[in-house]
């Protein structure tokens, strides 16, 4: 019988830090069947592989046990496969995905009605009560303070209990209830009520802000309107978003969102897409070109037709993306877990021996140590210190994707800062991918004249360089008449009859058989032709009416970005299978070392090369051409090779065709990578001061707990100052 797996994914609410993520993942794995778990508290999401015999009810028991709430599901029996079959990532070939509560609907309540809320709001009332009471009959004011400590506290202390039973004993709940089950036994119970409290309103504190970094890319998939209008029989019917169809034609008018990813067919607007790709400036787009579902259509009335649905527009594709990249964790994540496992225990072991060394070596007072290692208990919370990296990576990964940067994980993250080469295609990375007009020379003819007479020739051809002259006629407005016997002449040009003249359009070659040609002009294309130009020859009734030059142009960026990334101290290298003088003459203009004539396993090899050098490489290229460079490469970004592909190969990808997104993503991992430093920095600073002060006996139970709480609160805001990373 063939083993089948099953990858079950579920909204979990009430998880606001990387404790919760860590007690729900070790009870799931304690789940016999259960092959894989991966829990997100950005995303609020539990990722489960397990065998056909782990049914969502078992998952869900064991994860309600602990006091979180998982979102039932949605939809029919999860989707399995052989899991001989499964990889682990891309579409082809993976176990299936089956979400819970929706793929991008948050399952969080209003932050106020929540069952911690209500649960602080509660134990701050009864602490209130008890306060008054023990003023008006001073006789039960310790009874008062108890029952309103046990408001708070059984709560915490089941869910202490139950972690505890799913392999988790170190929590931040045990260490809270032996904190204020021995402060109540040395009569600090007024105290330990307060400490209950101030511990509730630091995790209901921690959920908002963790609210927050969940909506930040959430709040992505809500730019695509709800409704759209659909052509149906020759009318427009207005329909839900989500059920059109790939091959549906959709009218958007001016001022709308675009509902669906699409190709314009009708119609011309300035679209901003500033929403999706972070472009400050709205493009012209008309018909044939793409746009994006979310942006919108400025000034013009446009029909579309739809090229994905729903479920796999680029919206989308990046939130699901950014939720799988944050669920991967990071090296210094990964770390900071490792390291939290004997922390944690560490911190029992202090607070025991600061309670009871004192007393027994010195002749201490047993209430005073005691209570200082109830308090060491406290200071010794790991909350701030593990939420410090994955909130900062989340928060990073999701300010990248709203700038068009989307990286797959926080290894990629961390990694970019590193980055010390960066190695770039040239055609279509570099270069816009396609040749245009760069010079227009007249002899026998005005410049118009020729561009006219070549432009009837090339009319309808599909190729790259008749595209080009044709785009450079309509561009400069030129009258296009028509050509008749137009026809090629094999490996050398295109012939035709355009307005009673004969002409003839071919390499310099081939015009140099039917005429000669001057010396002026044969040094003028050879000019042309060292600077990496394409020169076509135009005859009319066999005289030389003028040059046509074109060229693969580099992006309007390109040079500022090789700059940016030279100012990073990264040194650049641009690889391209071009002849050697283009190459040479487009990477003079850029200021880039050039390597030409290069077929794909030789570009691998260079990228293996300045490896060995001790350089930590990254790959740009299209993602198609450039597979096995991009694979050999530290770190491989697609660009240029449309959004499908640079969304599905390689580690990172830049949604639009800008150089200088390179060194944005460089910026980025550095500025996170810093913020994660000042996390640890204040999380760890923090606990070490209240310490020291707690020893000597300068601080207690409150401070110390206020200490853990500003701790995290801190951290997660300073975190969250990278959601609005590169605006503005």
């Amino acid at each position: 019988m063939e083993n089948i797996s099953t990858r079950t994914r579920y909204r979990v609410s009430g998880m606001d830090c990387g404790s919760c993520a860590t007690k729900i993942e070790t009870a799931v794995r304690r789940i016999a069947g259960v092959e894989e778990v991966s829990v997100s508290v950005t995303n609020g999401s539990l990722t489960v592989t397990h065998g056909g015999t782990v049914t969502d009810n078992v998952i869900v028991r064991q994860v309600s046990r602990l006091g979180y709430k998982v979102t039932p599901s949605e939809g029919g029996a999860a989707h399995a496969e052989d899991i001989g079959q499964c990889t682990h990532d891309h579409s082809h070939g993976r176990a299936h995905d089956h979400s819970h509560g929706g793929s991008h609907t948050s399952s969080d309540e209003r932050w106020w009605r929540s069952g911690r809320a209500l649960l602080t709001i509660a134990s701050g009332v009864a602490l209130l009560v008890a306060y008054t009471l023990g003023k008006l009959v001073p006789a039960i004011e310790h009874w008062a303070f108890l029952a309103a400590l046990l408001v708070g506290l059984i709560p915490v202390a089941r869910r202490a209990v139950t972690a505890a039973f799913a392999g988790t004993p170190f929590s931040i709940e045990t260490l809270m209830t032996i904190a204020a089950v021995g402060a109540v036994l040395i009569g600090a119970t007024e105290e330990a009520a307060a400490v209950v409290l101030l511990f509730l309103v630091g995790e209901m504190l921690e959920g908002v802000a963790a609210g927050r970094a969940r909506a930040s890319i959430q709040g992505l998939a809500d730019l695509v309107p709800k409704t759209a209008l659909v052509e149906r029989n020759g009318e427009a019917v207005e329909i839900a978003a989500g059920l059109l169809a790939v091959g549906d034609v959709i009218l958007v008018r001016p001022g709308d969102r675009i509902p669906a990813d699409g190709e314009i067919v009708e119609g011309s607007s300035e679209v901003d897409e500033a929403p999706v790709t972070g472009e400050s400036t709205p493009k012209r787009k008309a018909e044939k070109d793409p746009v994006f579902a979310g942006t919108i259509s400025t000034d013009g009335m446009l029909r579309i037709r739809v090229t994905a649905t729903a479920e796999d527009n680029t919206i989308a594709r990046i939130v699901r993306l950014v939720e799988e990249a944050q669920e991967s964790k990071a090296p210094t994540e990964r770390f900071i877990d490792r390291f939290s496992r004997y922390y944690t225990p560490g911190v029992l072991v202090v607070g025991l021996l600061v309670a009871v060394l004192p007393p027994l070596l010195f002749g201490a007072g047993w209430s005073e140590w005691i209570y200082k290692g109830l308090a060491i208990l406290l200071i010794g919370c790991p909350c701030a210190l593990v939420i410090s990296t994955p909130a900062a990576i989340a928060a990073g990964l999701s300010a990248g994707a709203r700038r068009g940067l989307l990286m797959k994980g926080g290894a990629v993250l961390e990694n970019f800062g590193k980055i010390t080469a960066v190695a770039f295609d040239k055609t279509g990375t570099l270069t816009e991918g396609r040749p245009v007009v760069t010079d227009l020379v007249a002899y026998d003819r005005t410049e118009r004249e020729m561009l006219s007479m070549a432009a009837a020739l090339e009319q309808g051809s599909s190729h790259p360089l008749a595209l080009a002259i044709v785009a450079r006629a309509k561009a400069d407005k030129v009258p296009v008449p028509p050509a008749f016997g137009a026809k090629a002449v094999s490996g050398k040009g295109v012939e035709g009859n355009v307005g009673g003249v004969q002409v003839f359009l071919a390499s310099s070659q081939a015009a140099g058989e039917r005429v000669v040609l001057a010396p002026e002009q044969v040094s003028r294309i050879e000019a042309l032709n060292g600077q990496g130009k394409t020169v076509s020859v135009l005859l009319a009734d066999d005289k030389v009416a003028g040059l046509i030059a074109m060229r693969d142009e580099p992006r309007a960026d390109a040079k500022a970005g090789l700059a940016a990334l030279k100012a990073q101290g990264i040194r650049t290298v641009m690889l391209t299978g071009d002849n050697r003088k283009t190459a040479e003459a487009i990477a003079g203009g850029l200021g880039i070392e050039p390597r030409a004539e290069l077929l794909p396993q030789d570009k691998q090899r260079i990228v293996a090369e300045l490896q060995k050098q001790g350089l930590t490489v990254a790959k740009v290229g299209d993602g198609i051409n450039d597979a096995p460079a991009l694979a050999a490469a530290d770190i491989g970004i697609a660009m240029g090779g449309g959004t499908d592909v640079a969304l599905e190969t390689a580690d990172a990808a830049i949604l639009h065709g800008r150089v200088e997104d390179v060194s944005r993503m460089v910026r980025l991992s550095r500025t996170v990578m810093a913020n994660i430093k000042q996390n640890i920095a204040v999380a760890l600073g923090l606990k070490a001061v209240f310490l020291v002060t707690t020893v000597v006996g300068v601080t207690g139970l409150w401070p110390a707990i206020l200490a853990d709480t500003g701790a995290t609160v801190l951290v997660t805001a300073n975190a969250m100052r990278l959601l609005r990373w590169g605006r503005g």
